[in-house]
């Protein structure tokens, strides 16, 4: 990959570019990402792909907002675009709250990157990938079969410079592994998975994975339909990651301002029970979004955006806080630098308790744990917080889980799930940028036979 020198000479370059009265921010991105995928002790796909460019947002007199962007530019072409984005500029629509943010100061976050990882051979991978499939297949006579197993990394390199003094960067590595397996029984076939998040692959844990891949599969085996019923329910943490997603969008500014959003009018009231502080915090070096700024050079700081069940901020870019009259979160977000930021979430987690599963599972007699839901982004309402999804878990007795439940209906609404926490437990997990412990629903309708 290219010096990451060059990526500042880059920005700096499109910044130099300025007119008179014109506010210019290049942002450039590059990237390496490498997948290794195993099945039947084979290696069944390898892949790497690289990308590299230059976005630059121009913004002229009244608030006239321009955008384009070159791949894999040299200086002169980082200047053409510049030129592009002022011809946009002149055809946009003028609108004042169109503007640069100030530039602020920004910490350092050197642990996210690890030269070690960054320098690892892809031989590397392939031998994880490899063992995982072997681990995987070996935990459980009943799984003999994987869908996936897969390990991947990828280095990034971010650099921003705007005309309002703004020059920074940051690197980063990322490594995952992921395993869907296959459980049989006669003939009846089921599925179950788990993945891992990391800065390098010895962080990864992947014999954890292996484990909880197999065992989630081996003991749906068998599973029933249940009765409808009214009963307590603990989501773990695969089952709530599902939610979260749902409610990022509504904390969204964004959301909000359009009107898409069920807590539109809900600011400093209460929206779910005192056991829930959902917090966005890009600055938390365990969680795998980390970076020292945002998508528009904005430090990244720690938000709580509900705090012990009342709602109290919204996630900004710039822009949404100049409609809102207030201050960015840090949280403009961009798809890569061919597109100008929104708003989007670092690492959103719900903040964990101190129970573990164990005691979560002693409080809920007779209910259920909830191990996987579906449908969850196409059967949740964002403006009015409605949801039905289909969900499997096993039955709890006794403190401990025993059969297996399926084809079961969850049919709630996110301010009524919310309301209704109890507890929340200790075991937090990130899948991708959202991360939850297991939580303790005091009671759900489940809908079945």
């Amino acid at each position: 990959m290219p010096d990451q020198v060059a990526l500042d000479e880059l920005c700096r370059s499109a910044v130099e570019a300025a007119a008179g009265g014109e506010a210019i921010e290049a942002f450039a991105q590059e990237s390496r990402s490498r997948e290794a995928e195993a099945r039947k002790g084979e290696i069944e796909g390898l892949s790497s792909a690289e990308s590299r460019g230059v976005g630059v947002r121009l913004i002229a007199g009244e608030g006239r907002l321009g955008y384009a962007y070159a791949a894999d530019p040299s200086v002169e072409e980082v200047r053409r675009a510049v030129a592009q984005a002022r011809e946009n500029a002149a055809l946009g629509s003028p609108d004042p709250e169109n503007v640069l943010p100030a530039a602020g100061p920004i910490a350092e976050m050197p642990t996210i990157y690890r030269s070690a990882q960054a320098e690892m051979p892809i031989d590397r991978l392939v031998r994880l990938a490899l063992d995982l499939e072997a681990r995987t297949v070996s935990i459980d006579p009943r799984v003999t079969k994987v869908e996936a197993c897969e390990a991947g990394d990828s280095v990034s390199r971010i650099a921003i410079a705007s005309t309002e003094g703004l020059a920074a960067s940051y690197e980063r590595t990322d490594t995952w592994c992921v395993a869907v397996t296959l459980a049989e029984e006669g003939d009846d076939v089921q599925t179950g998975y788990s993945y891992r998040l990391g800065r390098e692959l010895d962080e990864l844990g992947w014999e954890e994975v292996a484990f909880e891949a197999a065992t989630r599969a081996a003991r749906m085996l068998g599973a029933e339909k249940p009765p409808s019923a009214k009963v307590p329910v603990v989501l773990d943490p695969f089952a709530a990651s599902s939610f979260l997603g749902v409610l990022s969008g509504a904390l969204s500014a964004e959301s909000v301002q359009k009107g898409r959003s069920l807590f539109a009018d809900k600011m400093g009231t209460g929206v779910g029970s005192e056991h829930v502080t959902l917090v966005d915090d890009g600055t938390l070096l365990d969680g795998p979004a980390a970076a020292p700024f945002d998508d528009e050079g904005v430090p990244n700081d720690r938000t709580e955006l509900i705090a012990g069940g009342e709602l109290t901020a919204f996630l900004h870019n710039t822009y949404t806080a100049r409609r809102g009259d207030t201050a960015s979160t840090g949280n403009a977000s961009r798809a890569g630098y061919r597109s100008s930021p929104g708003v989007g979430t670092s690492n959103f987690f719900l903040e964990p308790g101190e129970h573990d599963l164990a005691s979560l599972l002693a409080r809920a007699e007779g209910g259920v744990l909830v191990q996987q839901v579906t449908g969850v982004h196409s059967g949740a309402n964002p403006i009015s917080g409605t949801f039905s999804v289909g969900a499997t878990g096993l039955r709890i007795r006794e403190g401990a889980v025993e059969e297996g439940l399926r084809e079961m209906t969850i049919a709630s609404t996110i301010p009524e799930m919310l309301s209704g926490i109890t507890a929340v437990g200790s075991d937090l997990r990130f899948f991708s940028s959202v991360g939850t412990p297991s939580i303790l629903i005091g009671e759900m309708t489940l809908g079945g036979r």
